[in-house]
């Protein structure tokens, strides 16, 4: 990792992270951030990024979420990844498979409360995150398998998103992998237990 916006935004960003899980918040995981190519492009990317997640963002399914004090809220629906196995830097594909013990729907409130052009900025902040829910872990999906799933999102009862999974989310494994290899460059690493939101798998929904 070399990129200086990057390690000075991480460090800053887990700094946080570290100062609230030590003040009580519990661990959940991990999310992907700028997942689009052409988001990549505008920052200056070759990849997607990592942010966090604690309880003290992570909704129980079917609460009220306030959106006071926002500035340009979207909803995304994302996959998300529950590992069974810890995922050290430099894992193969098989070895980040296993550790898929399960999958899951997601849905991420993303806030644009700030410059989108300052790489360092945003990552310090945890990638525009506000809020997440998860949905049930499926460990009929354990593994990865997105294969005859679709993603279908509503909003007030209409259907605003519908994307074949497997195609949008694209290879899990490569996620999990690229999550521990990234959490290693900074000191931490990827556990048993944590959760990974893999990005959006359709445009913003705007709210």
């Amino acid at each position: 990792m070399t990129d200086p916006r990057v390690v000075r935004g991480m460090q800053a960003q887990l700094a946080r992270w570290r100062r609230r899980i030590a003040g009580g918040a519990a661990r959940v995981g991990w999310k992907i951030g700028f997942n689009s190519p052409a988001a990549q492009r505008q920052l200056g990317l070759d990849g997607t990024v990592v942010g966090h997640l604690t309880q003290a963002t992570v909704l129980a399914p079917g609460t009220s979420h306030s959106l006071a004090g926002s500035r340009l809220v979207s909803a995304e629906p994302e996959v998300a990844v529950h590992l069974g196995r810890d995922v050290p830097a430099g894992a193969g594909g098989d070895a980040a498979r296993a550790a898929i013990a399960a999958l899951g729907a997601a849905i991420e409130l993303v806030d644009i409360d700030g410059p989108l052009d300052d790489l360092e900025a945003i990552l310090a902040a945890n990638v525009f995150h506000r809020a997440a829910v998860l949905g049930p872990p499926r460990t009929e999906r354990a593994g990865g398998a997105l294969a005859g799933v679709t993603a279908r999102a509503f909003r007030n009862g209409d259907e605003v998103a519908s994307v074949e999974a497997a195609a949008a989310a694209g290879d899990l494994a490569a996620v999990v992998r690229h999550v521990a290899d990234w959490l290693a460059a900074f000191g931490e690493r990827l556990c048993a237990g944590d959760r990974i939101i893999c990005g959006s798998l359709a445009p913003p929904i705007w709210v």
